[in-house]
């Protein structure tokens, strides 16, 4: 299945990047080709991550990838990445 990513989900990559790149450019780097590379795993298995405990729906799910949560959903057609967040963050549009 396609797997797209939000612009609000790009930026959160963004800000991963720029924030390990500050100590080191090559582990940043590192870190989103694997926070990145889990689209695989979702296009091919979408109900492979477990649903967001924030949420009560089924087609918002998450993968967590190290210290992150890959927070994506299902849709018939496509899966929408919505959001790269630390673990220790709070989904900022929880309920």
């Amino acid at each position: 299945m396609r797997v797209h990513w939000t612009d609000t989900a790009v930026e959160h990559i963004s800000a991963i990047h720029a924030y390990i790149a500050q100590s080191s450019a090559e582990y940043a780097q590192r870190v989103v080709d694997r926070l990145t590379s889990r689209s695989k795993q979702i296009g091919d298995f979408p109900l492979s991550g477990r649903s967001v405990p924030e949420f009560e729906a089924a087609q918002i799910r998450e993968v967590i990838e190290g210290p992150f949560r890959i927070i994506y959903f299902v849709k018939p057609d496509q899966i929408d990445v919505l959001a790269v967040i630390h673990g220790a963050q709070k989904v900022p549009w929880a309920p």
